[in-house]
């Protein structure tokens, strides 16, 4: 019976991407057969999102029962396994390690040698950890029946124009900025975006003897307040209202020129675009990640 990874997968779309291609990778590189789980990482968490690789072009399997954790028996099963782990060479939770100085990539670990399945659990928000099957990734992850984006009026844009995509994320934090221990009346959400938006006029410098005649389209999980940043007549917010996520994430792929955001979505909209000389800007002093290989290296850093 062929080995198996069984790999979580949970949160937004952009982080389903980068749990997926790691296992994806993982699974090739070591012939493990990839199974997905997309049930186990809400069990008893108050924000479910929804499971988008289904709308992929994706070819693993959902996981069978028997390799998923999402109800109380199966959580204490799981803690019982975590135990017996603490004594074994091979692991059979794999898991991705946090520390802010880690390298991304798994060249210490080896799966090769280990004859039991294991489950994958971990963001890994790096293309070092599936960079080498980029040709496959691609495949995987165009959208079925993408023909039903074709007569979107942004894409008419994105086609006929110099398009420079920009990302700002909104509400990424709900705490408070504190300053030698006193806490301010200043949303760290505020504050990101605020730095978010000073990198993207650095970003617009850099573009404005690059780009002919171009157009600025926006994206963001909430456009309140934007236009205090973005009033200008060519910046358009694009605001889909149907099927949201799927559709920005396709018009995504589609452009040029990018301002990545400090945004897994953003990330994964300019590193999937296969256009002939695309260039993507990204900043220098954000990293939205635990991983201090987030950004590819060949993106511009402004």
């Amino acid at each position: 019976m062929k080995k198996k990874i069984i790999a979580k997968i949970s949160e937004g779309l952009g982080n389903q991407l980068f749990m997926y291609a790691n296992a994806y990778a993982l699974s090739k590189k070591n012939n493990f057969e990839l199974l997905i789980d997309p049930y186990s990482g809400y069990y008893q968490k108050k924000h479910i999102y929804n499971f988008y690789l289904d709308r992929l072009n994706i070819s693993s399997k959902k996981a069978y029962k028997n390799y998923i954790f999402s109800n109380q028996y199966r959580n204490f099963v799981k803690k019982i396994l975590l135990f017996v782990d603490k004594f074994k060479i091979n692991k059979k939770f794999v898991f991705e390690n946090k520390d802010h100085n880690k390298k991304s990539y798994f060249s210490e670990l080896n799966f090769k040698n280990t004859n039991q399945h294991f489950f994958l659990d971990g963001n890994f928000e790096s293309e070092k950890y599936f960079k080498q099957y980029r040709s496959d990734i691609l495949n995987e992850f165009k959208i079925k029946n993408e023909s039903k984006f074709f007569d979107n009026k942004y894409l008419d844009l994105i086609k006929n124009q110099n398009v420079i995509s920009i990302c700002v994320r909104q509400h990424r934090f709900s705490e408070r900025v504190t300053n030698a221990g006193v806490q301010s009346n200043i949303l760290k959400s505020q504050l990101f975006v605020e730095n978010t938006v000073s990198y993207i006029k650095k970003a617009l410098d850099y573009f404005k003897d690059k780009v002919e005649d171009p157009c600025y389209l926006v994206w963001s999980n909430d456009f309140k307040n934007l236009n205090q940043y973005f009033d200008n007549k060519d910046f358009i917010f694009v605001e889909n209202e149907k099927d949201k996520a799927i559709t920005d994430f396709y018009l995504l792929t589609q452009c040029k020129y990018f301002i990545v955001g400090p945004s897994t979505f953003h990330w994964w909209g300019a590193w999937l675009s296969t256009h002939e000389g695309k260039v993507c800007v990204r900043p220098k002093d954000i990293n939205p990640s635990n991983n201090i290989d987030f950004w590819p290296e060949n993106w511009v850093k402004i």
